[in-house]
């Protein structure tokens, strides 16, 4: 078949009209994407650990084993807690977490205990945890950090050393996931509206979507209260619109 000049330009056209529909889609994909059943679980489970609610967060545990998250996982997620809600309720939610096991044992379930972190040695621990927060926040991170960290070096340090490396360095869970755990235990406290947003913000850098974050504070609505579910909107559209205007 002898193709005149008018047909190849017609097939040139609609190929590269059929590229340029796929490439538009891939983020639109990405954009909608939502959580899937064990992160809706880190959701709940963060949220009730934070706000110390141990009835309910017995069962947010047993729905986040039968979702498919690792004992070590949850793990994770209830020492990460004491970072953002304190000591007291992540040890509640430590102890909840071992009744949950023994009685599931007790049933004969036998829960998966998953892989454990990789362990870092050596190097500044400092520096180590300077460099993944420049990761989270794709922002260059002074030493100290300025404000906050020249007014009070200690907590600069506490942050660097064993929030961002001690904690976020674990590889057990990803950046998305721990993040997501962090937005969702501070979306469920009152007064921490500069850090929720702050972590929206990082949360948005590491790949998180608006659509799996709205998600997640329509699981804060029915955990904990439809007033925090709002603020969290609200705190989330702040940021969405932040970023559009600085693009």
């Amino acid at each position: 078949m002898r193709w005149t000049k008018a047909q190849v330009t017609i097939v040139l056209v609609l190929s590269l009209i059929g590229i340029s529909n796929n490439m538009n889609a891939q983020p639109n994909t990405h954009k909608d994407r939502l959580l899937d059943a064990r992160n809706e679980s880190i959701v709940t489970i963060s949220a009730l650990t934070a706000t110390g609610d141990l009835e309910k967060l017995g069962s947010a545990l047993i729905g986040g084993l039968d979702s498919g998250l690792t004992i070590n996982e949850i793990k994770e997620v209830l020492v990460q807690m004491y970072a953002y809600s304190g000591f007291p309720r992540s040890l509640n939610g430590i102890s909840t977490f071992m009744i949950v096991l023994k009685e599931r044992s007790e049933r004969g379930i036998k829960d998966v205990e998953g892989r454990t972190s990789t362990q870092i040695t050596g190097g500044d621990k400092y520096e180590r945890g300077r460099k993944t927060l420049e990761t989270l926040t794709g922002q260059r991170q002074s030493r100290p950090a300025l404000g906050f960290g020249e007014f009070a070096p200690t907590i600069d340090r506490f942050l660097k050393e064993h929030l961002f490396a001690d904690i976020f360095d674990s590889d057990v869970l990803s950046h998305q996931q721990r993040e997501l755990a962090t937005i969702s235990a501070l979306a469920a406290m009152r007064g921490v509206q500069p850090q929720l947003e702050s972590h929206i913000s990082i949360g948005l850098n590491t790949g998180l979507t608006q659509s799996e974050l709205s998600q997640a504070f329509d699981l804060i609505e029915k955990s904990i209260s439809k007033e925090q579910a709002e603020a969290a909107r609200r705190a989330l559209a702040k940021v969405a619109d932040s970023t559009r205007r600085n693009q």
